[in-house]
């Protein structure tokens, strides 16, 4: 496997501020290692859910916002575990994502690659948030299938 430094958080974090979706969530890469990455969406008042009686301050954060951070951790995740992570990619196949409460503040996924093979890549991802009881918590929890393209000698 190729070790990589720094320049992956900051060639990762360049591939979502040039994606218009991702950079508007304000997504950004906290840490990644091979098989692991760490990222997270900061609370914005434009991604909630109209206000809900019984939620401390009205607002939750709508459930695409978390299923979105799955998606994108997963795919990168899975990405970082190739021999050259910097030249593969990946494309989603399958997602699965479980709410578990309502997140009231900005999320922080954890991704985990579980296997990596040669067509395809699996990787299991938690979301964190403060939740409506005012901890933080698990708010969601998901699993993504990938499909990997490997840039190595031209075999995809």
């Amino acid at each position: 496997m190729t070790e990589f430094g720094p320049d992956a958080r900051e060639f990762l974090q360049s591939h979502i501020d040039d994606h218009g979706f991702l950079s508007w969530l304000g997504v950004t890469v906290d840490a990644v290692d091979p098989g692991h990455i760490v990222m997270r969406v900061p609370y914005s008042d434009d991604l909630t859910n109209p206000r809900l009686s019984g939620v401390e301050n009205g607002r939750t954060v709508h459930g695409g916002v978390a299923a979105t951070l799955i998606d994108t951790a997963g795919g990168l995740c899975v990405r970082s575990d190739l021999p050259d992570p910097l030249e593969g990619g990946v494309a989603t196949i399958d997602l699965n994502v479980s709410y578990l409460r309502p997140a009231t503040s900005g999320m922080v996924a954890t991704a985990d690659a579980i296997r990596v093979g040669r067509t395809v890549g699996v990787a299991e991802v938690t979301v964190e948030s403060t939740t409506d009881g005012g901890e933080q918590g698990e708010v969601a929890v998901g699993r993504g299938s990938y499909r990997v393209f490997r840039d190595i000698d031209g075999d995809d």
